[in-house]
């Protein structure tokens, strides 16, 4: 299964770790220097999540960022529902 919120659609970005040697010029150095990247994923904050679907009298199971509960919370299950149906996503 793949990483992504139903709701929101967040998925893994792309960036770098960076190596740095050096020090800072605050205390009395030259300065930090950048001496290596690295790429990796930054994954989103995923869980699965049970709500209750009162307009069909039933649980739905949610693949959710914490952010897409968060929007669940202002909104309402059903509001939410209804806008991922619009999208053609079944649930």
């Amino acid at each position: 299964m793949s990483k992504v919120c139903q709701v929101t659609g967040k998925k893994p970005a792309r960036g770098y770790k960076y190596a740095i040697r050096g020090i800072a010029k605050k205390q009395k150095g030259i300065g930090l220097k950048v001496t290596g990247k690295t790429k990796r994923r930054f994954q989103p904050n995923l869980t699965k999540k049970r709500f209750w679907f009162a307009g069909e009298n039933r649980f739905i199971t949610l693949r959710l960022s914490i952010a897409a509960m968060r929007t669940i919370d202002k909104l309402g299950v059903e509001a939410v529902v209804r806008s991922m149906r619009a999208r053609g996503e079944t649930v």
